[in-house]
C-alpha cells in the first residue's frame, strides 16, 4: 500500500510540475513577451523592408560616376483586396487590363501567394508616386515601398560601372539574403563589389487601418531594424581621361585600356560602341535592353576590354625580343634579313618595304615581320633543350609570366583567359612530334592561333614600362574611404615575369622609343614628351585587319600606360596610334596640340560608313 501510495504522490508530482510550466509559458507569451501579440494581429500590421542606400561610385579625383534617386514599387497583397475599381487603377498606371490580369495572376501563384505582398509595379518615378499616393486609399491591398535606383550624371564607363537587375530564382535559392523584387549587381564594378555596395536591409513595422492606410509604426518601432547604407567606392577611373576616350573611340569597334604602371590602377577603359548606363535604369529598362541586344552592328552590350580575344600582332613582338634576349639566342647587335617577308619560307610571314638587316632597335621600330620570325625559331630550335617541346614549353611559361594566355586577375567582372596554344592542342592539329617552329612560326609576329584582351595588352606594356614587374590591374582604390580595405590587399603585391633582368628591358625599351622617334609611330610625337610605342596590324580572317597600338609615356618615371585595338580598322598607326596618342597628352599635358588630328579620330566613322558604302556597291552591280 506504502508503494502505490508513493506512486499516487509522484504522479500527481510531475501533473502539477507539466501545469507549473504551461501557466508559466502562457503568462510570458501574454504577458512579457509581445512579439507573439504582434504575430497574432499580423492582418493589422504591413512590413515594409526598408531598402539600403547603395552606395556612391567615385572617380579617382572625387567626382561622381554613380548616385541614388528615388523611386518607388507598387506593392499588392491580394488577400487585402476589396472593391477594386480596376479601370481606374489601370488609367492611373498606364498599364492595360490585360496586363492587371497578368500582374494579379502572377501576385497569387508560387512563390507568392494571396497572402504574401509582392511587387506589382516597379519603379515609380517620383511624379508618378505623387499621383499615385493621392488616391491610393480607394485601392485596399495596395501600398507603396521606396527603394532607390541608380543615376549617372556623366553618360560614360557603362561596362566598368555596371547595371543592377531584379534577382532571379537561382540567385534567391543560393543567397537567402535576396527575396522575390530585390535588385543586385548584375555586371561591371556593380557585381564585383556588390557586397560592400547593397548595404544592409531594414525592416519596418507599420500599423494599417481597415482602409489599408498606414496609421503609425508598431510600439515606436521597437522591432524594426534599421537599413544599414553601402560603402561608397572610390574607383580608379579618371573621369575626364574617360570620357575623352570615349569620344575618340566612337563610332568604332574596339577597346582602349590605361593603366598608371606604378600602381597598376586602371585610368580609363573603354569598350566601344557603348551605351548610356541611363538606359539601363527605371521601367524602361527592359525594353532598352532589348534594343542593345538587338543591335547587331554595333553589339553594344558586348565588353570587349575583357572578354574579347585578339591576335597581337606585332605588339607581341616585344615579348619575342624580350624571350630571345633572355634565352640567349639573341643579342641588340644581332641582325636578320628581310625580303618583304621571311626568306627560309619564300617570303612568309610577308612583311612591308624597310631598310634591311637591321639590329633589334631597328627592327622594333620599323616593326619587321621576318625579323621576329627568325627569332621565334631561334627559340623554339634552341640546342639548350633537348628537343622543340621543352624549347616551346618554355617559351610559352616565360610568356604566360606576363599574363598572356591567364586571367590577370583583376576586379572587373567577366574577364577571359585568352589564349597561348598549347603543346597538347598543336599535337591534336598536326599530330604528335610532326610540328615544329617553321609549323607555326606566325606566333613570332604575335599571330596564328595566339589570342589576348584588350586589359592584357595594355597590362603587357606596364609590365615593359616597369621592366619585369606589375601589381594587378584594378578598378577601385578605397572602399568606404579606406585605401586599406583588406579587399584591396592582393592589388598592393608585386608580381614579377620570368625575365627579371632590367638591362633586357632597357633594350626593348630603346626599340619602343626609336619607333616614335623614326619609325612606324614617327607621326605621332607628343611635344616635350618623349615616350615609347609599338605599333601592331594584326591579321583578322573575318575582313579587314585590326588596327593595334601599345605605348607609355613619359619614357623615364612613366605615369600612363595604353593599350589599344580598334576593329577592321588597318595599320596601327592610322587609328589606334593617334587616339592613344592624343589620351596621353591629354592625361600628361592637360590639352591637346593637334586639333586637326582630334578631328578625325572623333569624326572618323569606322562602322556605319563601311556599311553605307557596301550598300552602294552592291546598288551598283545590281545596276
Amino acid at each position: 500500500m506504502n508503494l502505490l501510495s508513493d506512486r499516487k504522490y509522484i504522479i500527481m508530482g510531475v501533473f502539477v510540475f507539466i501545469g507549473v510550466i504551461y501557466i508559466a509559458r502562457l503568462f510570458y507569451i501574454q504577458v512579457i513577451d509581445d512579439s507573439y501579440k504582434l504575430d497574432a494581429r499580423n492582418q493589422a500590421f504591413r512590413y515594409n523592408t526598408e531598402f539600403a542606400v547603395r552606395g556612391y561610385i567615385y572617380d579617382r579625383n572625387n567626382k561622381l560616376l554613380v548616385y541614388n534617386e528615388a523611386a518607388y514599387d507598387l506593392m499588392v497583397l491580394p488577400k487585402e483586396i476589396k472593391n477594386l475599381d480596376t479601370n481606374d487603377l489601370c488609367d492611373l498606371l498606364g498599364i492595360t487590363k490585360e496586363s492587371f490580369i497578368r500582374k494579379m495572376k502572377k501576385a497569387v501563384q508560387a512563390p507568392n501567394s494571396p497572402r504574401k505582398q509582392s511587387i506589382f509595379e516597379k519603379q515609380l518615378s517620383p511624379k508618378e508616386y505623387a499621383s499615385l499616393q493621392e488616391r491610393l486609399y480607394r485601392f485596399p491591398g495596395f501600398f507603396v515601398q521606396s527603394r532607390t535606383l541608380r543615376k549617372y550624371p556623366k553618360k560614360i564607363a557603362a561596362h566598368t560601372l555596371g547595371y543592377i537587375g531584379e534577382a532571379d530564382k537561382k540567385t534567391t535559392e543560393k543567397d537567402p539574403y535576396y527575396k522575390e523584387g530585390d535588385y543586385l549587381g548584375i555586371s561591371g564594378i556593380e557585381r564585383t563589389y556588390e557586397k560592400v555596395l547593397r548595404g544592409r536591409k531594414g525592416m519596418r513595422i507599420m500599423m494599417v487601418d481597415v482602409n489599408n492606410r498606414e496609421k503609425g509604426s508598431y510600439m515606436n518601432g521597437l522591432y524594426d531594424t534599421m537599413a544599414i547604407p553601402g560603402k561608397p567606392l572610390t574607383s580608379t577611373i579618371d573621369r575626364d581621361l574617360q570620357e575623352y576616350a570615349e569620344l575618340l573611340m566612337q563610332n568604332k569597334r574596339g577597346s582602349v585600356v590605361a593603366i598608371e604602371p606604378s600602381t597598376g590602377e586602371i585610368l580609363a577603359i573603354v569598350t566601344s560602341p557603348t551605351y548610356d548606363p541611363n538606359l539601363l535604369v527605371g521601367r524602361a529598362r527592359n525594353k532598352n535592353f532589348a534594343m542593345l541586344y538587338s543591335d547587331t552592328l554595333g553589339n553594344p552590350l558586348f565588353n570587349r576590354s575583357t572578354m574579347a580575344s585578339y591576335p597581337p600582332g606585332s605588339t607581341f613582338k616585344l615579348i619575342m625580343a624580350l624571350i630571345g634576349l633572355h634565352e640567349h639566342v639573341l643579342t641588340p647587335s644581332t641582325r636578320y634579313p628581310c625580303a618583304r617577308g621571311y626568306p627560309p619560307l619564300g617570303g612568309r610571314p610577308k612583311c612591308h618595304p624597310h631598310p634591311s638587316p637591321m639590329d633589334l632597335e631597328g627592327a622594333i621600330g620599323t616593326s619587321c615581320n621576318s625579323y621576329f620570325s627568325y627569332v621565334f625559331k631561334s627559340v623554339i630550335d634552341d640546342k639548350t633543350y633537348d628537343d622543340t617541346y621543352k624549347a616551346y614549353a618554355n617559351w610559352r611559361d616565360i610568356a604566360m609570366s606576363f599574363c598572356l594566355g591567364t586571367k590577370t586577375g583583376s576586379d572587373l567582372a567577366n574577364e577571359l583567359r585568352g589564349n597561348v596554344p598549347s603543346i597538347k592542342y598543336y599535337d591534336k592539329v598536326f599530330g604528335k612530334g610532326s610540328w615544329k617552329a617553321s609549323t607555326v612560326i606566325s606566333l613570332g609576329i604575335g599571330q596564328a592561333e595566339m589570342g589576348i584582351t584588350p586589359l592584357q595588352n595594355a597590362n603587357l606594356v606596364t609590365i615593359i614600362a616597369n621592366k619585369g614587374w606589375y601589381y594587378t590591374p584594378h578598378i577601385v582604390k578605397a572602399i568606404g574611404g579606406n585605401p586599406n580595405d583588406t579587399l584591396l590587399d592582393r592589388f598592393k603585391v608585386k608580381h614579377y615575369t620570368k625575365i627579371t633582368d632590367t638591362a633586357i628591358y632597357n633594350h626593348v625599351i630603346q626599340g619602343m622609343a626609336r619607333a616614335v622617334e623614326s619609325g612606324t609611330a614617327g607621326a605621332l610625337k607628343i611635344e616635350g614628351i618623349p615616350y615609347c610605342a609599338k605599333t601592331g596590324t594584326a591579321q583578322n580572317p573575318h575582313g579587314k585587319d585590326h588596327s593595334v597600338f601599345v605605348s607609355f609615356a613619359p619614357k623615364q618615371n612613366p605615369k600612363i600606360a595604353i593599350g589599344i585595338l580598334i576593329e577592321n580598322a588597318g595599320f596601327g598607326s592610322t587609328w589606334a596610334g593617334p587616339i592613344a596618342r592624343l589620351m596621353m597628352e591629354k592625361y600628361l599635358k592637360g590639352k591637346i596640340t593637334r586639333p586637326d588630328l582630334e578631328k578625325r579620330m572623333i569624326e572618323g566613322d569606322l562602322i556605319h560608313k563601311p556599311v553605307a558604302e557596301k550598300k552602294v556597291e552592291k546598288a551598283k552591280k545590281r545596276h
